[in-house]
């Protein structure tokens, strides 16, 4: 069963119960009982976290500034058969009274505050409001909000932000996370403290959808490109 079939039949309730007894789309989350021995299901409630908030950004931008299902399927690479079990998640997502507050501080709960999980999440959601090669200040404004929630700080997002800033505006210092000024030897321990923590094969050993494997994929090639700019400009390699 795909990750979709599994998110469709969880919604079927009315509410997301993820595999870790966690419920999303609902006042509250809470432990259910289970064997000290089940496994733990990162895929469901990191998915479901990503549809429910992605799927609110249409409602807090107050207009409807493209099609948010379209958007998700393009930006993760979604096959056309598993699309139809995620548009209806999403759309019911989408009708959801449920805050993108509560969303967020349950997500908070359910991986224990675990901020690489957490990071993923909003660069997934980065991923869904800029499929359109542009970035709306409403949105901005939205993922500024839900990164709060998340516990990230305004530097955090910042760096964040930068990675997802299309086209010539976009300031490779900022993407590395360091100020122009930074030494030769500074820059490259940077780099490379950035390019380790952003393996798309982590994506998948914390157990994550193989869909999501994108956004580390992405977060890697801007990192690698703005090192690129600036060796040339300093040149070295």
């Amino acid at each position: 069963m795909s990750i979709w079939d599994k998110l469709a039949t969880a919604f079927k309730g009315g509410s997301m119960r993820t595999a870790r007894g966690r419920q999303f789309g609902g006042e509250e989350a809470y432990d259910s009982p289970k064997r000290s021995d089940a496994p733990v299901d990162d895929a469901l409630p990191f998915t479901a976290g990503m549809i429910m908030l992605g799927a609110k950004m249409a409602k807090a931008d107050g207009v409807v500034i493209k099609d948010e299902v379209r958007a998700f399927k393009r930006a993760f690479k979604v096959s056309d058969a598993e699309m139809r079990d995620a548009a209806r998640v999403f759309k019911r997502a989408q009708q959801d009274v449920t805050g993108y507050e509560t969303c967020a501080e349950q997500l908070v709960t359910v991986f224990k505050g675990d901020r690489k999980v957490l990071e993923y999440i909003l660069e997934g959601l980065f991923h869904i409001a800029k499929v359109d090669e542009m970035l709306h200040p409403r949105e901005e404004k939205y993922l500024r909000q839900v990164a709060k929630h998340l516990g990230f700080t305004d530097a955090e997002f910042a760096l964040m932000r930068a990675r997802h800033i299309v086209g010539p505006e976009r300031n490779p210092y900022e993407v590395l996370g360091v100020k122009s000024s930074v030494s030769d030897e500074e820059l490259k321990s940077q780099y490379h403290r950035l390019i380790a923590n952003s393996q798309p094969q982590e994506c998948v050993a914390r157990g994550l959808p193989k869909e999501f494997v994108v956004i580390a994929t992405a977060k890697l090639a801007v990192i690698k490109e703005a090192y690129e700019v600036i060796a040339r400009k300093r040149n070295f390699s």
